[in-house]
């Protein structure tokens, strides 16, 4: 984007200002998406040594949150005493499966950028203790016990405490330069499943993501959810049995969904939730749903569509949403969440989120960018959308040599 000056403050700021000692408890998850992550990606994409060093700390400071008897981390850690504990709210203890499972791709660069194996090794037990597992129905649940080692309660969701655990199988494969096969048959075995339990179309043609409980299935699908459009055009190319056509198309009627949800409202912008019953479609129909955020999923899957078949009508999504952004989120101090996206005037909620900056925006200027402006073959974005390069196979093979 050519903000060098501002980059170089804020290189400035980190030296001298970050600092990972505080008696304070963070969310593992977080801070490996948005810090980690993010340190990483400026590392890789400036080389200046003190953001490897930054991200190398912090990846230690997280290490204690995996001492389970399952290897399983806590969600919460205290930086300071390494002290960690799970969600109260979350299924008798359990650890919750995007958050332990979107540390795989960050780790591995930890592992690669410190010559430390630890950080690969704990990530890699998390599949071990997964492959252990019997599945429902081929399904991940969203909670599972870090002490026991097993499930909690029966749901499972593509949106929130699922997404970016498929996500991260994925990128894993293609961020291992497609040498990591395991990732790579998870992602599409759990794809499967996905699609067989879960992907219905309603009475008026729209393709969707249902939620699961304990076998049944609530038709509503979240905001959250509607990145899948972007991560199924991803994986299409490497699909089994010449299920690439049919995993496009998938991808194309996911975006088209989603961009409905937008198109449905007064705003033009997306709530929280929608839902497929009592005669609604692609419409939220609670009041605590109504609600957007600056949520990037929707622009995500536009910018994936965009690259992978160039179809003009995901810059025009894409425009609109810009557009509706300004008129309804834009305020003198940066950008709002809006409570109600079906209202005639926005009734702000006086937040502009840190992924506003990092994914909306940056999936927007890539949306209007040329495709050679980190070109998928060199970079895989992380879910905070922090790109990271693909570890190209000589590294892996002189590493192993090395051995």
């Amino acid at each position: 984007m050519e903000m060098y000056d501002e980059f170089e403050a804020a290189t400035e700021w980190v030296e001298r200002n970050l600092d990972f000692s505080q008696n304070a408890e963070i969310s593992v998850f977080e801070v490996n998406i948005r810090f980690v992550g993010g340190l990483l990606s400026a590392y890789y994409l400036s080389g200046k040594e003190v953001f490897r060093r930054k991200a190398v700390e912090l990846g230690e400071k997280l290490l204690p949150a995996f001492k389970t008897p399952t290897g399983i981390p806590w969600a919460l850690l205290n930086l300071k005493s390494g002290i960690g504990r799970n969600w109260p709210w979350a299924s008798g203890g359990s650890s919750i499966l995007a958050e332990y499972g979107t540390l795989h791709l960050e780790f591995m660069h930890l592992s690669e950028l410190s010559g430390r194996p630890d950080f690969a090794e704990k990530v890699m037990n998390i599949r071990k203790v997964l492959n252990r597992l019997d599945k429902p129905q081929g399904l991940y649940p969203n909670y599972l016990n870090p002490n026991s080692g097993q499930w909690g309660q029966h749901h499972v969701s593509v949106g929130g405490l699922g997404d970016s655990f498929y996500e991260y199988l994925l990128k894993a494969w293609l961020m291992s330069d497609k040498t990591d096969e395991e990732g790579k048959k998870l992602y599409y075995d759990a794809l499967q499943a996905i699609e067989k339990n879960l992907i219905r179309k309603s009475s008026g043609g729209l393709t969707y993501i249902a939620e699961w409980k304990g076998g049944l299935l609530e038709h509503k699908m979240g905001h959250l959810t509607c990145f899948a459009g972007g991560m199924i055009a991803l994986g299409a190319d490497g699909g089994p049995d010449d299920k690439t056509g049919h995993q496009m198309e998938l991808a194309a009627e996911i975006a088209r969904t989603c961009h409905e949800s937008y198109a449905r409202t007064s705003m033009k912008l997306g709530p929280e939730a929608f839902r497929f019953d009592g005669g609604v479609e692609a419409i939220a129909t609670r009041q605590n749903e109504k609600y957007f955020i600056l949520r990037p999923e929707v622009i995500e899957t536009y910018m994936y569509m965009w690259r992978f078949t160039h179809d003009p009508k995901y810059r025009q999504w894409g425009w609109e949403a810009v557009q509706a952004l300004e008129k309804y989120c834009r305020v003198e101090g940066g950008y709002s969440g809006v409570r109600d996206v079906y209202a005639n005037t926005p009734n702000h909620d006086d937040v502009q989120q840190s992924f506003y900056l990092a994914e909306t925006l940056k999936y927007l200027y890539l949306l209007f960018s040329d495709d050679d402006h980190l070109p998928f073959e060199h970079w895989v974005f992380n879910t905070e959308a922090h790109p990271l390069p693909v570890i190209k196979k000589q590294n892996v093979e002189i590493a192993n040599h090395l051995k």
